[in-house]
């Protein structure tokens, strides 16, 4: 049986419920805007849980690869979409990784699992150019680990026929609706992850349990299903990279520049915009 001050305290947990958008903006629980991250912290290289955060980025980062291209894969081979998961399973097994991988590392490392990701937390000074450039490494490291083990178990041949599930430009569209495409794309994942980790709207909406992975998963799903057919979707430099090495032709590396330079515009956009527009935060007055 629940002891009597348990059941006090559960009684009086929330005192009263209010509509959304109206009396539910009143009752603010306290809040605290983290101070902003020091751009060089030596003191991190001396401590494990930057280590295991770097290794916990490269497993996720790893796993995230070798699940969404086995997929890629296994649809490519199909004789036709109508006989696989199709598209639409492609983008559910990026938006479902995405889902599963940010749960479960969130509290080790922020799960990133995306150097676009990592870049707008930088600008936002969440965390040091240390850490972030550790985690771009790891990230990096691990998705060429999760592309070659594909391959490994596609073998060669069929590796190559099926281009390695590597980000490149389709027929019909120029390098600027490629470009045009990540960062717009970036932009919506990058956005997302900001609200959905905002410490103001945790402490405005606590009365409504919103698990933060799953708006994530679900921007990089969306993101998919709209630009797949554009350029097979990167928002993520490290996906794109990882492919690239492993397939290793000219048509991955001709267009790999845009996989990057998309993603980090279209991150420091949502960084900008969250951040000077949204919160406001470069004219809040410091005490």
């Amino acid at each position: 049986m629940e002891r009597e001050e348990d059941v006090k305290v559960g009684a009086n947990k929330f005192s009263e419920r209010h509509a959304l958008g109206t009396g539910a903006q009143s009752d603010k629980l306290e809040y605290k805007e983290a101070p902003p991250a020091p751009l060089f912290e030596p003191g991190e290289l001396k401590s494990w849980s930057f280590y295991r955060a770097g290794i916990a980025e490269f497993v996720a980062t790893f796993l995230f690869l070798y699940i969404t291209i086995l997929t890629v894969m296994g649809v490519n081979r199909s004789p036709s979409k109508c006989s696989s998961v199709g598209i639409q399973g492609i983008a559910w097994s990026f938006g479902g990784m995405i889902f599963a991988l940010v749960y479960c590392t969130a509290g080790i490392s922020g799960g990133h699992i995306n150097p676009a990701v990592t870049f707008g937390l930088f600008l936002a000074r969440k965390l040091s150019l240390t850490r972030a450039l550790f985690y771009m490494v790891m990230q990096c490291l691990g998705a060429i680990c999760g592309a070659g083990v594909v391959k490994g178990f596609q073998g060669n041949a069929r590796f190559e026929m099926y281009k390695g599930g590597a980000n490149i430009v389709s027929h019909g569209y120029t390098k600027g609706d490629g470009l045009g495409a990540e960062i717009v794309g970036t932009f919506v994942l990058v956005y997302t992850v900001f609200s959905a980790t905002d410490a103001k709207r945790k402490a405005r909406d606590s009365h409504v349990p919103i698990l933060a992975p799953l708006p994530i998963g679900f921007a990089v799903f969306l993101v998919h299903l709209a630009t797949i057919p554009i350029t097979g979707t990167g928002i993520n430099p490290a996906r794109s990279l990882g492919a690239a090495i492993v397939f290793n032709r000219d048509l991955a590396w001709n267009d790999q520049w845009i996989f990057w330079v998309g993603p980090f515009i279209g991150a420091a956009l949502a960084a900008v915009y969250h951040q000077i527009v949204i919160r406001a935060i470069p004219f809040k007055s410091r005490p």
